[in-house]
């Protein structure tokens, strides 16, 4: 990269705190893309209070502090700290800086710049925001290089010179020069050459980090919803939902990711503003950015005109929109963001998942034109912890990368091993092909991806459109109902379900015009996937046990799923419990162990005792005392509710499983830390209740154990 300001000698400051040891992963990313990538605690540390995107930060970090090296790091954070102190405009010193330009003759400026057309006198005059200067002559060969100075306004770096004139109808102020704030070039071949280097489990964690996250806080379904916030930029005529709580970030990609995407509040959207001016025939911002987003989408009172319904219904399903009795064509991928006020399972008990939409939008015609529907419920509150401070791309550079893949088209990439169901209708096909694609262009830009990895965003694809057609199915009567799914080369049907459907069942099937079906079969669904649950409450009245034997999967993200109802029912009667489980080590794997014993404390008779003997490995590290007095503390507590509580150290196990003398055998894949880690705050809801809490994926196996059965 070329510098862009030039700046003088810098004294390089000690960091304050000591600076993070670079990962292997770190490292690596270094070691592949040199000059590209940018450590992402950086931003923080140069940004102060100056509100400026993300990307800007980016791109001056990228200018000097993209390095691994740590005095190249601090003398690139002095060097950005000191570009920003000189030539970044703060409103409240816009006074200064044009006393600054006025003294100088010709000073170099960072501000947000936008153009309009005087047609009265046929120029182009600009508009500095920050600067608060206006009416500045722009050449004509600067806004065919850079169209969007028209429309929304491109932060630049400007070279502003000062000429007094007599006249009161010149301004005084003359545009030099103006880049704007983006890269210019870069190699698309030496980006897929280097991703083959990359696993993909690393290439999605540096996306991860790239976006500014910690990826060791997200599991593998977290980390696709954030990609998924990235496929607008990459994918043409993408449109993409998300509606969720509040502080899940949803916006934070559409406003500091990317220079080629524009946020704007629902509140401001216009047919003019959008698409076209009638008036004088100006275009829109779809005709020049990439990605429009709109912020507070939400909200039922809000109200929408009517004209721009119609225009956005026909723009997401034919990509045009007329201007007179012309018809034009536009590129732009459309986001709509807003929040919710109600959980799941209250907005599908009540009405549906889009219950929070503006009545004008709250319609199966604009509905059935979105691709895919993040469910924002399943992203966790941003708190500080999550933010990385590993290497990722700058953001400019993967901005570009995205960009120029727009053209390309891999969503028939799954047809060599899958085939979608054949009663999906074709405009079903068009948003699982879309987000098929789009994630296959971020995650295989090579084009190299296992059927296994195929598969699996194939399925989430699948299931994102799924979550869109089945609440337009709640809303409108006439829409036909669709086996959502795909085939193997086999033959053998995959279906695909939502994490909500499986979570909550005896809401999912309701429909708004006709409950009676859906509730049917959602009883049925209930039934068969909380059996542990119903079982043990069925024992626990005195009725006969009938408990599942099998195997069972439980989704990233699920909620509703506790010991009691997982575990419990299989351990009731029992005196003598045997836990395997090589890690119960850190805290909150201690607490994991706590619960289980508590809930075993309470089913038995106070009476009664209960032998629970612990097999597990033993910290031999640092932590080896912290490990033991846990363990002591465990003992001694559940002693005082009738526990005897005991451990048996072997280094060679590895399967997690727990044994009771009642004829009960569980394999856990995971053992008891089945939870997502959380905010963990006292006052947390969560941390009370584990069926409020987040899972990661896992299985469990229940069985008869033969051997106690033979005994007994």
């Amino acid at each position: 990269m070329s510098e862009v300001i030039e700046v003088g000698e810098q004294t390089v400051e000690e960091a304050a705190g000591t600076p993070p040891l670079p990962s292997e992963l770190d490292r690596k990313i270094n070691q592949h893309f040199p000059g590209v990538v940018v450590r992402k605690d950086l931003v923080k540390a140069v940004k102060g209070n100056a509100i400026v995107p993300s990307y800007v930060l980016e791109y001056l970090l990228g200018q000097y502090a993209a390095s691994d090296d740590e005095a190249t790091i601090q003398a690139g954070i002095n060097a950005v700290r000191q570009i920003l102190a000189d030539h970044y405009v703060h409103r409240n010193q816009s006074e200064l800086v044009k006393s600054t330009i006025r003294e100088r003759g010709r000073h170099k400026i960072i501000d947000k710049v936008t153009v309009t057309l005087n047609d009265k006198d046929d120029v182009y005059e600009a508009e500095f925001a920050n600067l608060g200067i206006k009416q500045v002559l722009v050449e004509p060969a600067t806004i065919t290089a850079h169209p969007k100075l028209l429309v929304g306004g491109v932060w630049c770096i400007c070279d502003i010179e000062y000429a007094h004139s007599d006249s009161p109808r010149v301004v005084p102020w003359i545009l030099g020069s103006i880049k704007p704030i983006q890269l210019s070039s870069f190699d698309f071949a030496g980006y897929v050459t280097a991703r083959r280097e990359f696993t993909t489990d690393e290439w999605i964690d540096l996306l991860i980090q790239s976006i500014g996250f910690n990826p060791e806080l997200f599991g593998r379904r977290g980390k696709l919803i954030q990609l998924v916030r990235l496929i607008p930029f990459v994918e043409r005529n993408y449109n993409l939902i998300e509606l969720g709580p509040k502080g899940t970030g949803k916006s934070h990609i559409f406003s500091e990711f990317s220079p080629h995407g524009m946020l704007i509040s629902g509140g401001e959207v216009t047919v003019p503003k959008l698409f076209v001016n009638n008036s004088n025939g100006r275009i829109g911002l779809v005709g020049y950015w990439d990605v429009v987003a709109f912020d507070e989408f939400a909200g039922k009172k809000k109200r929408a005109d009517k004209a721009l319904v119609d225009i956005m219904k026909n723009y997401m399903a034919n990509k045009s929109f007329s201007r007179g009795v012309e018809t034009l064509g536009a590129e732009a991928s459309m986001v709509f963001v807003g929040n919710t006020s109600h959980n799941v399972p209250y907005m599908l008990k009540h009405s549906d998942l889009f219950d929070e939409l503006p009545e004008s939008y709250h319609d199966s015609a604009y509905l059935d034109r979105l691709h895919f529907y993040i469910p924002g419920w399943e992203v966790d509150t941003i708190r500080g912890e999550m933010f990385s401070n590993g290497y990722g791309f700058v953001v400019d550079y993967i901005a570009e990368v995205l960009k120029s893949m727009r053209d390309a088209d891999y969503s028939d990439r799954y047809q060599q091993h899958f085939s979608l169901g054949t009663d999906i209708s074709t405009r079903d096909r068009d948003g699982i092909h879309k987000t098929f694609s789009g994630l296959m262009k971020i995650l295989y830009p090579h084009g190299d991806a296992t059927k296994a990895e195929i598969e699996e965003i194939l399925r989430f694809a699948v299931e994102g459109r799924k979550r869109v057609k089945d609440q337009i199915l709640r809303i409108d009567p006439t829409m036909v109902d669709v086996k959502f799914g795909y085939l193997d080369k086999a033959g053998d049907w995959h279906g695909v379900t939502t994490l909500e459907e499986d979570e909550y069942p005896t809401y999912y099937g309701l429909t708004s015009h006709d409950g009676s079906e859906g509730e049917a079969s959602a009883a049925r669904s209930s039934t068969e996937l909380e059996a542990p649950a119903a079982a043990g409450a069925a024992e626990g009245a005195g009725a006969p046990a009938a408990l599942f034997e099998g195997h069972r999967e439980y989704q990233e993200n699920q909620r509703g799923v506790s010991y009691e109802t997982l575990l419990l029912p299989y351990l009731r009667g029992a005196s003598e419990i045997t836990i395997v489980d090589p890690y119960i080590r850190l805290p909150h794997q201690g607490r994991n162990l706590v619960d289980l014993l508590a809930l075993l404390a309470t089913a038995k008779d106070p009476a009664d005792e209960i032998s629970v003997r612990l097999v597990t490995k033993e910290d031999t590290g640092d932590f080896q005392k912290q490990h033991l007095l846990m363990l002591k503390e465990i003992q001694d507590g559940a002693l005082a509710v009738g526990i005897k509580f005991n451990v048996q150290w072997d280094d060679t196990i590895h399967d997690r499983s727990i044994r009771a003398n009642n004829g009960w055998k569980i394999l856990l894949g995971r053992g008891l830390d089945i939870f997502q880690k959380g905010a963990g705050g006292q006052f947390d809801i969560a941390t009370r209740r584990q069926e409020f809490r987040q899972v990661v994926a896992f299985g469990v196996a229940y069985m008869r154990d033969a051997s106690v059965q033979a005994s007994g």
